[in-house]
């Protein structure tokens, strides 16, 4: 009997043996590194799940040469991040040689016609994070955002189904809005790696240097810097989840408990009185259950109601 990713890749037409096993490896990438992500794709239609796996492990394997705490290897990502624009600009067929993600990835890219633009500007923002450790004004943290998160709100767009034009730029706030949330709860992981993505102008405004945030003591004066962030994530998200009426109906469930889930990194760090320097917060297990569960029954309906909507629906 086949398992369900089987049958999602069946559905996505997705035969070949070695391509499988590649859309496999971005499942588990996927599954033991973004729960809140991964949850939430398992409410897409079949037939999307593996390409969203795809993407996701693409970005978490850039990442993590410049994000691993015990070896970061920035001159790694620079080889691989070359040697991935190649297979997905040339179409490289499936070879021992190339690596699983980037194939499953570049099979992707093909199928939805996606720009290889953003993922050269996401490998751009990738590398930048080698040797920039601060931003001065928050304009300036956009700039590295729309590399390290806008572009994968652009990259998921077409696999969610936009119906309107301006879903671009509410799938550009939702990757904003979800990087804002990380980089709230991971303002103490990220000093380990030396960096700190919260804009120094906010940080002079509340009064706070980055030596404070170093030792760890939610001061009042700290307290009113992520209080400032978390007021600014939550209106992206507020802008962000205006999108979800905007992707065809059966993708919407999956993205109103993305927002759900994510803006719930929010709710912890103050249910945490703040302390996100010296631990990492996350969703509790029960909290994605209560929130997934119904959603798992309106993504059905919306699946059975997709098929009417489609037909009455121009292109």
């Amino acid at each position: 009997m086949k398992g369900w990713f089987d049958r999602c890749l069946d559905a996505a037409g997705i035969h070949d043996p070695r391509l499988r096993a590649a859309y496999e490896q971005c499942r588990q990438v996927n599954a033991l590194h973004g729960k809140t992500y991964y949850l939430s794709s398992l409410l897409l239609p079949q037939d999307r799940r593996p390409h969203v796996f795809a993407l996701y492990a693409f970005s978490r394997k850039a990442d993590e040469f410049v994000d691993d705490l015990e070896h970061p290897d920035p001159e790694g990502l620079v080889a691989w991040g070359e040697s991935a624009m190649l297979v997905l600009g040339k179409g490289t067929g499936i070879t021992s040689a190339v690596d699983p993600v980037v194939t499953a990835t570049a099979h992707t890219v093909a199928q939805f016609d996606l720009d290889l633009s953003l993922f050269a500007d996401f490998l751009t923002a990738m590398r930048q994070d080698i040797d920039t450790t601060r931003y001065e004004t928050f304009e300036d943290l956009r700039g590295y955002m729309w590399g390290s998160a806008a572009v994968i709100g652009l990259m998921m767009l077409p696999l969610l189904g936009p119906i309107h034009p301006a879903a671009r730029e509410h799938a550009i706030a939702l990757g904003e809005a979800f990087q804002l949330a990380n980089f709230i709860r991971d303002v103490g992981e990220d000093l380990q790696r030396g960096r700190v993505y919260l804009p120094m102008q906010d940080l002079a405004q509340c009064g706070v240097t980055p030596e404070d945030l170093a030792n760890g003591q939610i001061t009042p004066a700290v307290r009113s810097l992520l209080q400032l962030e978390i007021r600014r994530a939550r209106e992206t998200f507020a802008f962000a989840q205006q999108g979800v009426a905007l992707v065809r109906p059966e993708s919407r469930p999956c993205l109103a408990t993305a927002i759900t889930l994510y803006r719930g990194i929010l709710d912890e760090v103050e249910k945490a009185d703040y302390q996100v320097l010296t631990r990492r917060v996350s969703v509790p297990d029960r909290t994605r259950a209560a929130v997934a569960l119904p959603a798992l029954g309106r993504a059905v309906l919306a699946r059975r109601e997709a098929a009417s909507w489609h037909s009455a629906t121009p292109g």
